[in-house]
């Protein structure tokens, strides 16, 4: 009989594909920006703003697990170096990033995720677990899940062990207890391995495993989750 009690899910690109989203909110965000900061997009190409986002990024290591901070302050810098001032700058940093974060939220989950998730939160209680900004309660997953851990509220991002010990603490379970699933070998499977939890890949496109330690138990659909669990022993 499986241990398992708790399953935590990584987010994006393991119930949803990211980048349709991320595209469609940067586009919202930079169509606010041209009708109220013109300045900001018309005095830089595209290298040139892919630059000074890098730049930002290196600039503020302590904030590498806040998507959020990182995204606001390239937003700030980027209009203050067109001219704007702090205070333009500042209230359209908030404004643009709200326009980012509003489509960031419109995911469309993979084929049959929502019937998995419907299944597993009747055996299972179900936590989230992202390095990402996205709030799994403003998706079409919400009602699945008792509690979610996004890397900017723990102050860590996995691998680390913080976000993965806060589900734990969320969950009421131990490690071994717990079954932590994601597309990442190292966020995912390395970091909640570390931390004591069960893991499972979730690897679509069938990759080779490129860590020296032993391969984790794989799947390449979310349909397969049912099946794996009973080998979890």
């Amino acid at each position: 009989m499986s241990p398992i009690k708790l399953i935590t899910f990584d987010l994006d690109d393991t119930l949803w594909a990211v980048k349709p989203s991320l595209i469609r909110a940067e586009e919202q965000q930079n169509a606010w920006l041209r009708e109220h900061r013109p300045q900001a997009l018309d005095s830089i190409t595209p290298d040139q703003l892919a630059q000074l986002k890098k730049s930002v990024w290196q600039a503020l290591p302590d904030h590498a697990h806040n998507m959020s901070k990182l995204r606001q302050q390239f937003l700030y810098e980027l209009q203050t170096a067109a001219g704007y001032s702090h205070q333009d700058a500042t209230t359209g940093a908030e404004i643009a990033f709200g326009r980012f974060l509003e489509e960031r939220h419109r995911v469309s989950l993979y084929d049959g995720a929502v019937t998995v998730l419907e299944l597993l939160s009747r055996r299972f209680r179900l936590g989230a677990i992202t390095n990402g900004n996205a709030d799994v309660y403003k998706t079409e997953a919400a009602p699945y899940f008792s509690f979610a851990v996004r890397a900017e509220e723990v102050g860590a991002a996995k691998p680390a062990a913080q976000p993965f010990l806060k589900a734990l603490e969320l969950g009421d379970c131990r490690a071994e207890e717990t079954l932590h699933i994601g597309d990442h070998w190292e966020h995912d499977v390395l970091g909640a391995r570390q931390a004591g939890l069960h893991t499972l890949w979730l690897n679509p496109l069938d990759q080779v495993w490129p860590h020296p330690s032993d391969a984790p138990l794989t799947i390449q659909s979310l349909s397969d989750i049912e099946l794996a669990i009973r080998a979890i022993k």
